[in-house]
């Protein structure tokens, strides 16, 4: 692990101050609150409130029934501010997630009526259900924030964060989201069947059918974008910077991958890693940042060539691109 930046070089305190403080508590606070829904799913839980204060959007993809939609509700219920949920369905249409300008006879002009997305935190549940058309419709609210619609260009507010869910694609009814949408979104997460222990707990009318509704925001919208102030403000050294550029060129040369990293996905992994410092109390990331959000961030963007797809997955592509690369060391 990399040592805490010195003083002496210009750089943030090694110990974290009173901001930082507060920013963990408060991360603590989102986290604990969505526990209360989701059982066992720790490290799920605090990667997705990562990724709203890294400003990135989140994929959860898995098999039906493991709690998906209840991460992304409790999310939303967590922080006072605005949410819509969209069922993707084959016959969504883009104007249903954007909006649509309607002609009032009264004023003999047209009014234009926003569509779910201008929302603080949108749930696209089950995305992979509608057509490649309608997806698309999410890219410019996703990379710009903002939605065009008959050549008027509408800003969304901050913090604004899409979290899509979606089955397997090997199941009836999905369609596969293309790269160019999938490397908007900055994590990917699979939450995997309960414990024996958790399964128990959900049994017994603990799960998420009972402590949803229960659910009151913890943090402001306001707190939320103090936070995520506080996580652009993370100091990264030049010899990180490096490093996150030397992944990006092994993901791009490794012998089983196709498609490796992009600039978009270099920006995103140093986006994460910083809100991880952030979280952990500290103003500088390290490498150990890098490395905890690899996966999460990495794997959904590498694509294996086919020669190699059945004997390596993606999370094991990733770990060996780690292990490629030297972690830089502080002087």
């Amino acid at each position: 692990m990399t040592a805490a930046p010195s003083q002496a070089q210009g750089r943030p305190p090694a110990q974290p101050n009173g901001n930082n403080t507060r920013f963990a508590a408060l991360f603590d606070a989102v986290c604990s609150n969505i526990a209360q829904v989701l059982q066992g799913k720790q490290q799920s839980i605090e990667l997705s409130v990562m990724a709203l204060l890294a400003e990135g959007h989140l994929v959860i993809e898995d098999v039906p029934g493991v709690g998906k939609t209840s991460l992304a509700k409790a999310m939303a219920a967590s922080i006072d501010c605005t949410w819509k949920r969209v069922q993707f369905t084959p016959d969504l249409l883009p104007a249903d997630l954007v909006g649509v300008s309607i002609y009032q006879r009264s004023t003999e002009q047209f009014r234009f009526q926003p569509g779910p997305l201008f929302a603080n935190i949108v749930l696209a549940d089950e995305i992979n259900r509608a057509s490649p058309k309608t997806q698309s419709a999410l890219l410019e609210a996703m990379e710009e924030r903002q939605i065009t619609v008959d050549g008027t260009s509408h800003q969304l507010e901050t913090p604004f964060m899409v979290i899509a869910t979606q089955n397997p694609v090997d199941q009836e009814g999905t369609y596969r989201l293309p790269e160019s949408q999938l490397d908007r979104f900055m994590m990917r997460l699979s939450l995997g069947y309960p414990s024996r222990d958790a399964e128990i707990s959900i049994l017994a009318g603990r799960g998420s059918v009972d402590s949803l509704p229960k659910l009151s925001a913890v943090v402001s919208s306001a707190e939320v974008v103090s936070m995520i102030d506080a996580v652009r403000s993370v100091y990264v050294a030049d010899a990180l910077r490096a490093y996150l550029v030397d992944l990006a060129i092994a993901s791009r040369r490794h012998p089983a991958v196709e498609l490796g990293l992009s600039p978009r996905a270099t920006l995103q992994l140093a986006a994460a890693a910083k809100a991880h410092a952030a979280a952990r109390g500290r103003s500088f990331a390290t490498p150990d940042d890098v490395k905890s959000m690899a996966v999460a961030v990495i794997s959904h963007r590498l694509m294996l060539r086919a020669e190699h797809g059945a004997r390596l997955s993606a999370d094991d592509a990733v770990g060996e691109i780690l292990a490629d690369v030297p972690v830089p060391r502080s002087r």
